[in-house]
């Protein structure tokens, strides 16, 4: 990550013993320690609450996708219901007009029939 090597982290002990002397480098290096270990956490924490949130919106999106597709399921089932209908009137009207065709050439045929 930070591309450190051995010589490197050899160097900082080495200056840290110097500044620090003997007696408080044991404690400087628990303290920082805990230090590091805490920020790893909170980073473990934000990224694990990030994941939760970007889930949150991923299935916020599928249940409105889902009720998207149940509006057009409904109105689909609508307008075929509507068509169905427009297709039957049509269907009953052509019939009346096939009905009145026929009595009309009847009637032509048989004038003596009347009435």
């Amino acid at each position: 990550m930070f591309d450190i090597g051995f010589l490197e982290l050899l160097i900082v002990a080495l200056i840290a013993l110097i500044v620090l002397g003997p007696e408080r480098l044991p404690t400087a290096i628990k303290v920082t320690a805990i230090w590091v270990g805490r920020i790893k956490r909170s980073f473990q924490n934000v990224r694990s609450e990030i994941e939760r949130e970007l889930n949150a919106d991923e299935i916020r999106r599928d249940v409105h996708n889902a009720a998207v597709m149940d509006e057009l399921k409904k109105a689909r089932e609508d307008l075929e219901r509507e068509v169905g209908s427009v297709r039957s009137d049509l269907q009953s009207a052509t019939d009346d007009i096939n009905a009145a065709d026929k009595r009309n050439v009847q009637s032509a045929d048989n004038p003596n029939d009347k009435g």
